[in-house]
């Protein structure tokens, strides 16, 4: 069964969306401030990273756990978890979604992280080092674990369908979505919680990255120091925070009435296999991804209107994307707009695929293009039409969303306007 069947009751589609990013604490603050051309980029100021290369983040401001837990549970709960459990509360909150008791075991959840909880981690050791073994949190382990915000997830809203935390570096929210989407369309469940979560904007964090070569220096000015597609780009900026989507089988959200925002039409994962954290420079892989996402939405020649780019600001991912769309549209690419929202955002890591996915059913929903901000300068190996610096109004009727990740690992993903 492929997803341009349109008879058929299984067809995925999305019904709920949450979000803590940089920009906001919702998904709606967070696409306002994405269509005002702002960033979260600035100063690191959790920790003292004067004596660092790179002495900027794009952290999450404001947060506070109280609106969603206790407290006290949210002492035992490393950053990313919480940031989840938020991001999915708003999602249900939106698609109107009650888990009946009947309904618990079909439903599940699908959310993943790059880095789980690193942050937490960092912390304890510095604990153990400097006061010992008893003044260490008795909690932190589970509280790392990579799967730890799916199970938490679960636990909150009592869901024992199927549960699975995927990992594929900076493509796991899309490929959690595109798992989720998988299990809907399989039968294994009704509804699924699907998106990624990550919070690793630490010192050893932003120092591995840094030694990686991956970020920018452009701390004088944090807020134009990611610049996807320009010439002028030297890296990304490590983000932080998480989205979730609610997703529902046609038949289960016309069962309950629910307001339809999007349908998840396509989706593909390839691999390089070439280098645990260079692109294949030809992104022949990544075009396959994307090319498996048209494929399975049935999407004729023309008929895409934009592509959400993973478009990081390094030089030879932006380089080897461009390439590989590309080869995915043939000579449409040049008559498809691009862009790329980490300029705003950051690198959100395991959460960057699901924050697109977000902002593309926002843009169909919007009819507005996001901007790539911080677009100063044309790169003859970057030669696309990448909406630069101001948000494009345009009929979005169908959106593609890559996400690729350390390894070598490409997820797309195919959303479409509804009805």
């Amino acid at each position: 069964m492929t997803t341009n069947d349109t008879t058929s009751d299984r067809r995925v589609v999305v019904t709920g969306l949450g979000a803590v990013s940089p920009l906001g604490l919702d998904a709606e603050s967070t696409w306002a401030e994405i269509i005002a051309g702002r960033s979260g980029v600035g100063p690191v100021t959790s920790f003292d990273a004067s004596d660092l290369a790179t002495r900027i983040a794009a952290s999450v401001k404001d947060f506070d756990a109280g609106r969603y837990m206790d407290l006290k549970e949210a002492r035992r709960l490393s950053l990313f978890i919480q940031y989840a459990i938020a991001a999915a509360q708003q999602a249900l909150d939106q698609a109107g979604l009650a888990i009946s008791e009947e309904e618990r075991f079909t439903t599940g959840v699908e959310i993943g992280s790059a880095l789980g909880g690193s942050r937490l981690l960092e912390e304890q050791r510095i604990v153990l080092e400097q006061r010992g073994p008893r003044a260490v949190n008795p909690t932190f382990l589970p509280a790392i674990l990579i799967n730890s915000a799916a199970c938490a997830v679960a636990i909150r809203h009592g869901i024992h369908g199927p549960v699975n935390a995927p990992v594929a570096a900076c493509a796991t929210g899309a490929l959690a979505i595109g798992e989720a989407a998988r299990r809907l369309r399989s039968g294994e469940a009704d509804v699924m919680l699907a998106g990624g979560s990550d919070s690793a904007t630490t010192r050893l964090g932003i120092v591995g990255f840094g030694r990686l070569g991956a970020l920018s220096t452009k701390n004088d000015t944090p807020e134009r120091a990611c610049a996807p597609f320009s010439a002028d780009r030297d890296g990304t900026v490590v983000g932080e925070g998480a989205a979730i989507l609610v997703l529902e089988t046609l038949a289960h959200a016309r069962r309950r009435g629910a307001t339809i925002l999007a349908e998840l039409a396509g989706w593909g994962l390839t691999c390089d296999a070439l280098h645990l954290v260079m692109p294949d420079p030809d992104g022949t892989s990544a075009a396959r991804a994307m090319t498996a996402a048209l494929q399975q939405a049935g999407l004729r020649e023309g008929e895409l209107s934009w592509v959400c780019a993973h478009g990081t600001g390094t030089q030879l991912n932006d380089a080897s994307e461009t390439k590989a769309i590309k080869a995915a549209l043939g000579a449409a690419a040049y008559t498809t707009p691009v862009s790329s929202i980490k300029g705003a955002l950051g690198h959100m890591l395991g959460a960057a695929g699901a924050i697109a996915a977000v902002t593309a059913v926002q843009a169909i929903a919007a009819g507005v293009i996001p901007p790539t901000i911080n677009y100063a300068a044309a790169d003859p190996d970057c030669d696309l039409d990448y909406v630069p610096n101001a948000p494009r109004r345009a009929d979005v009727r169908a959106a593609l969303v890559n996400a690729f990740g350390f390894g070598g690992q490409n997820a797309t993903l195919l959303f479409r306007r509804w009805g």
